[in-house]
């Protein structure tokens, strides 16, 4: 049921194969990756009146020359990324520039802050979005958070469905907003021919709470400056357009730099000459009030509210394009979680979707949807990861002098300069404006936030690289080795078929020793029964049972040699097959993983399900034939043990294998594997839907193993680290595998941990 909930709501699972038909043309890729420069027109020129009003109304006529100057940034910054789009076709946009010519950190702290800036601007436009809806329905005031959380999860689903269709639908109202404004504009040059209209708000007094002066004409430009953000987008998605990729985003790129200041520039000589007069009290916004002011009301006013609406609450999958797109990069190169790195069902970073989808609710709801104060946080990040994309590539043409590098170098030398002393000027007005006003947080929120995450960044590529030093270069190969000798312990907590399946399993390994271990008399005594070959200890039950069997089982290991491996058999029986049973055994689970993160220690799983149990069969037989099989994902030391591992559970078939979901990746790992001269045969295959659970399933069927003649046992090798906030760094894909294979008949599953220093 819940997968094919999750099939209607998102679609069909997509192949890997697929992805080049997700690519965008020019048409989809405009909304796609524009809607938040597009949407910035909405509020921007609204910004500029409310910082102007601040000193009465004969401040308002610097509207427009302020616009004028925030018009001449923007098409800077558009020209500039043009270049950073054909010198950088694989996107990563101002992070890779940065990472790639000025450094680690200038690159991270990009990253940061384009991160940030794209939470903001999911929150932002989609609050903005709620406030147009408002101004045309204003009896939804009180609803104003839920609807705003609303949107946001609509979005997230739309964009999990993927990027050409989540394109594909959000075309209509991008270009149904580009439109009906420039139906607005031109309508209202024409009534302003024989004198303009006058606007509801025209005339409305406004009291000066504090002198005109330099500072304050700064920071309604300042202000103005949000028509800048998401310019950046389409240079870190590159790769999402169809061939030629470069020269498609380019192109896409100006049209969107050409449409963002016409309407721009439009909206703000309209306002100035209908003398519209906006205040944080006022019910609509300055576009809704131009609109009413032109159309008189009627038809035209509603459709541009609701196209209006539309793209502001749209605006923000530029950011779930871009959001995903960027931590998958900052993964690859081990900044962020791997599990970044991972395409969902419909090709798309799901991941990212999920998680810049609940940080943007969180901050929808701390804000309380409040437009005026959300907006407070938004562009330090914006003109941050500006400065730096264009001071690298000032050092990109430097150090490469393709042909015509001396202007591309002015170019971008010119919008460094720029960008970086609108930085200058947005920070200082933020920082020294009244901040100080009860609940109108600024720009120090932000400036806090990205070195704290630069930090974090940081402190997770230290882990990977320690995670790497650890498992390289190991001393040994197997080829090298000696063999290991294998000593098992049955746990024995029922008298059950599982166990009998156990005690057989075991006997057909013929292990150095076999024994078995419990914790209550009534078993011991059955046990002779059962297995009169396999000495049983009757253990003290000191504590909790996982407690108890580590105590047990650390003894044992101090009496091997470290070479040799001591292996816990669990025996398991599942009352039934699906995810309920799993949520009805936390004991279960919590005892493996307790002898899993016990040094020296293999676990070894034997479930059955009820439904399997066959009366007839005797299940301590030996089964005839056990396949095993060595699950990788690299050639390192916790490959190398299980291998060791697996060479010990006297099968009549044992293979390495690993499963294709990076095509470089896999070479990569066959070529060590010839390199180290392994002598197991290693096995690619591939998971067209980048399931490993469901291929390694499909590949294990073909063995026909029934639990009783033919087992498949399949080895895991496993990290354990020393740290819980580690943990999540990494994938958990063998937790995945096991919860799989729990259900799979005739499988019983090998943990090998490898334990990692802190």
């Amino acid at each position: 049921m819940p997968q094919a909930i999750k099939r209607m709501v998102l679609g069909r699972t997509m192949a890997t194969g697929e992805l080049e038909h997700t690519l965008l043309p020019k048409t989809l890729a405009l909304p796609v990756f524009s809607s938040d420069p597009l949407s910035s027109n909405a509020y921007a020129t609204q910004e500029i009146l409310l910082v102007l009003g601040a000193a009465g109304a004969t401040a308002l006529n610097l509207l427009m020359p302020i616009v004028a100057a925030v018009a001449i940034l923007l098409a800077t910054v558009v020209v500039s990324y043009r270049q950073t789009v054909r010198a950088y076709p694989n996107g990563g946009g101002a992070y890779i520039v940065a990472h790639e010519n000025l450094g680690i950190y200038p690159g991270l702290i990009a990253a940061g802050a384009l991160l940030i800036d794209y939470i903001l601007t999911v929150s932002v436009s989609i609050v903005a979005g709620v406030d147009a809806i408002l101004s045309a329905a204003t009896g939804l005031e009180p609803l104003k958070v839920e609807i705003a959380v609303a949107f946001v999860i609509f979005v997230t689903l739309m964009n999990l469905r993927g990027t050409k269709e989540s394109g594909t639908l959000f075309a209509i109202p991008t270009y149904g907003f580009v439109l009906s404004i420039f139906i607005l504009l031109i309508t209202g040059l024409v009534k302003c021919v024989g004198g303009c209209p006058s606007a509801e708000t025209a005339g409305t007094h406004l009291k000066p709470e504090q002198a005109l002066s330099l500072f304050l004409i700064l920071k309604a430009f300042s202000a103005g400056t949000t028509a800048l953000t998401g310019v950046e987008a389409i240079s870190n998605g590159v790769p999402a357009f169809r061939y030629p990729q470069s020269r498609n985003a380019a192109t896409t790129l100006s049209i969107m730099g050409v449409m963002s200041i016409s309407m721009f520039v439009g909206i703000s000589w309209l306002a100035d000459h209908t003398h519209v007069v906006f205040t944080e009290e006022a019910e609509r916004t300055v576009v809704a009030q131009i609109a009413h002011t032109v159309f008189g009301g009627g038809f035209m006013f509603y459709v541009v509210q609701v196209m209006t609406a539309g793209i502001l609450i749209l605006a923000a999958n530029t950011a779930y394009q871009d959001f995903p797109r960027l931590v998958s990069i900052l993964a690859q190169d081990r900044f962020m979680p791997r599990q970044f790195m991972n395409r969902g069902d419909r090709l798309v970073f799901s991941n990212g979707v999920v998680i810049l989808a609940v940080l943007a609710s969180v901050l929808v709801m701390f804000f309380d949807a409040d437009l005026n104060r959300l907006i407070q946080l938004y562009l330090v990040g914006v003109f941050v990861s500006f400065t730096l994309s264009q001071s690298g590539m000032v050092v990109h043409w430097w150090k490469t002098r393709d042909s015509g590098w001396r202007h591309r170098l002015l170019i971008n030398a010119f919008g460094a300069i720029v960008t970086g002393t609108v930085f200058f000027i947005v920070v200082t007005t933020k920082f020294l404006g009244p901040v100080d006003v009860p609940g109108r947080p600024g720009a120090w929120i932000v400036v806090t936030a990205v070195p704290i995450l630069v930090l974090m960044m940081y402190s997770i590529s230290r882990h990977y690289r320690a995670v790497a030093t650890q498992l390289a270069h190991p001393p040994e190969t197997p080829v090298e080795q000696r063999p290991r000798a294998q000593h098992m312990v049955i746990l024995v907590t029922s008298m059950d078929t599982a166990t009998a399946r156990s005690v057989g399993y075991v006997r057909s390994v013929r292990p150095r020793t076999a024994t078995a271990v419990t914790f209550e008399k009534q078993h011991a005594a059955m046990w002779k029964q059962l297995a009169p070959d396999i000495p049983i200890t009757l253990a003290k039950l000191d504590g909790s049972l996982s407690a108890s069997a580590r105590k047990y089982l650390r003894t044992r290991r101090e009496a091997l040699s470290p070479r040799d491996f001591l292996t816990v058999v669990v025996p398991e029986l599942l009352e039934r097959s699906g995810w309920i049973e799993i949520l009805r055994r936390p004991r279960m689970h919590r005892l493996k993983a307790a002898l899993l993160s016990e040094p020296g220690v293999q676990v070894l799983d034997v479930p059955i399900v009820k439904d399997e149990v066959d009366p007839e069969v005797d299940e301590t037989h030996e089964p005839v034939r056990n396949y095993v099989i060595v699950l990788i994902s690299g050639v390192h030391r916790a490959t190398l043990k299980a291998i060791d591992y697996a060479a010990t559970l006297n099968s009549v078939d044992v293979r390495a294998l690993t499963f294709g979901l990076d095509p470089s990746g896999a070479e990569k790992i066959g070529d060590e594997w010839l390199r180290r001269r392994i002598q197991m045969p290693l096995e690619m295959e591939q998971s067209e839907f980048r399931d490993i659970g469901q291929s390694l399933t499909a590949y294990i069927r073909r063995f026909d193993p029934d639990g009783v003649n033919r087992i498949v046992t399949i080895i895991l090798p496993e990290f354990v680290v020393p740290k819980l906030r580690h943990q999540l760094l990494h994938g958990q894909t063998a937790l995945l595998v096991k919860r799989r294979l729990l259900f799979e008949r005739g499988v019983v599953v090998a943990s090998v941990p490898h334990h990692l220093e802190s």
